[in-house]
């Protein structure tokens, strides 16, 4: 089901660029305190999570979004409002986004779930009994989406939320071609060249390293890296199976997504519609917010970070309250 989000933009942030430039250049990142955990995964690599003083009650799984981090604004913000409201928080970073590169040839894209599976697994095996929500950012929730989907009845978890999901890979690369959105996608392919420069120190890549600047686009870098390293055919393989669009309907978790019309990341005619959404998913749009933005509040000097308060409002409904509430 698709409603209107209650979302009201902050009048000196009115459009989707100043929404999203604005928490990422200018908001404090004040974690909570924090202890790092690492995971040795099956196939001889590693996974590290961010734990919060763990306590017995509701664990919230946080996935952040391509190339992000604890120092991504609303991983840090997220893990602060879940600290404080008592929830047992744990942030999951994507393999070889923890500061340390991943051991083998390949790391994370928009479509792998294994790890999402292993860590999700591991939890349950860890704390049974205990309720499990996730929330997922930006490439996060499509990859959150995209398990929930494949998992079906079987996810065992109680809810899940996802955030400016890039639903439709190929749409939102396209989108990041034109416009001010350019300036995301450069921003982000610098990173990913940082990335693949360290990893081809110990793995060659399937294109020279000296010449990742060649690849200025994202269809091009995920046709010439993220693809041809992860086992698909071409990009166009890549995103076809990787989008999270068409498992949305198979969802039997309640989840909630939260989403605006003008997200710089995605066209608003590749959103998701009531048709592809199962019983289980509620879609709250809004007209403005931009990517991971959602700012609100009358006071430049004291903006409202809407996302926090909307998601543990969403975890209060679906979770029993945490013991020191």
């Amino acid at each position: 089901m698709i409603i209107q989000s209650a979302f009201r933009p902050a009048w000196w942030l009115p459009g989707p660029h100043l929404q999203t430039l604005f928490p990422s250049l200018f908001r404090q990142r004040r974690p909570p305190q924090l202890t790092r955990e690492r995971l040795e995964l099956p196939d001889g690599d590693f996974l590290d999570l961010e734990w919060t003083d763990r306590t017995a009650g509701n664990i919230v799984l946080v996935l952040h979004g391509l190339e992000g981090s604890l120092e991504s604004h609303y991983a840090s913000g997220m893990l602060a409002a879940l600290a404080q409201q008592g929830y047992n928080a744990c942030l999951m970073y994507l393999r070889g986004c923890s500061g340390e590169p991943n051991r083998l040839p390949y790391s994370y894209h928009s479509g792998k779930t294994d790890d999402l599976d292993f860590v999700v697994r591991a939890i349950q095996d860890r704390l049974p009994g205990e309720s499990l929500a996730i929330i997922g950012f930006s490439l996060g929730g499509n990859i959150l989406l995209k398990w929930l989907g494949e998992q079906g009845a079987s996810a065992g978890i109680s809810t899940a939320a996802a955030i400016s999901v890039p639903f439709d890979l190929n749409q939102a690369a396209l989108r990041l071609e034109h416009g001010w959105s350019r300036i995301y996608q450069h921003h982000l392919l610098k990173k990913l060249y940082g990335s693949a420069r360290r990893k081809s120190r110990s793995h060659p890549l399937p294109w020279p390293a000296e010449r990742l600047n060649e690849l200025k686009t994202f269809r091009r870098f995920d046709n010439e890296i993220t693809a041809p390293m992860n086992g698909f055919r071409d990009v166009d393989d890549y995103y076809n199976r990787a989008s999270s669009k068409q498992f949305l309907k198979s969802i039997q978790v309640p989840t909630l997504l939260i989403q605006a019309r003008d997200d710089p990341f995605l066209p608003a005619r590749a959103l998701p519609q009531n048709d592809d959404l199962s019983p289980e998913v509620i879609m709250e749009l809004s007209n403005r917010g931009g990517h991971v933005g959602f700012v609100a509040g009358c006071n430049p000097l004291h903006p409202q970070y809407w996302l926090e308060q909307r998601i543990i409002r969403h975890l209060r409904k679906r979770l029993q309250p945490p013991e020191n509430t």
